[in-house]
């Protein structure tokens, strides 16, 4: 599996297997419902300082922006590390900018 960096998507290690992430406008959708965002402003803001629920909300968004539904369904009982989820928001949203 390789990730298409001209569609912004990474792989990110997560849970021990190398995942895809992707910045998707559905996924943008869905992190600005998750964190209760109304524009780019109020969700940079809310960015920079995630809660548990919030990084889990968010990194569910990308993985399924990257096809990865399996792990972004069951993320909330996965062996994901936190710092690796932080890395792998981090690395999804710099693809996009």
């Amino acid at each position: 599996m390789k990730a298409i960096g001209a569609r912004g998507e990474v792989m990110a290690p997560l849970a021990g297997v190398d995942r895809r992430l992707c910045l998707t406008l559905g996924a943008l959708a869905e992190m600005e419902t998750a964190l209760g965002c109304d524009g780019p402003s109020e969700w940079a803001q809310r960015m920079s300082a995630l809660s548990a629920r919030d990084l889990t909300a968010v990194l569910a968004a990308l993985l399924r922006g990257g096809g990865e539904y399996e792990l972004a369904e069951s993320l909330a009982d996965a062996a994901v590390d936190p710092r690796e989820a932080a890395e792998a928001v981090a690395r999804a949203l710099a693809a996009a900018a």
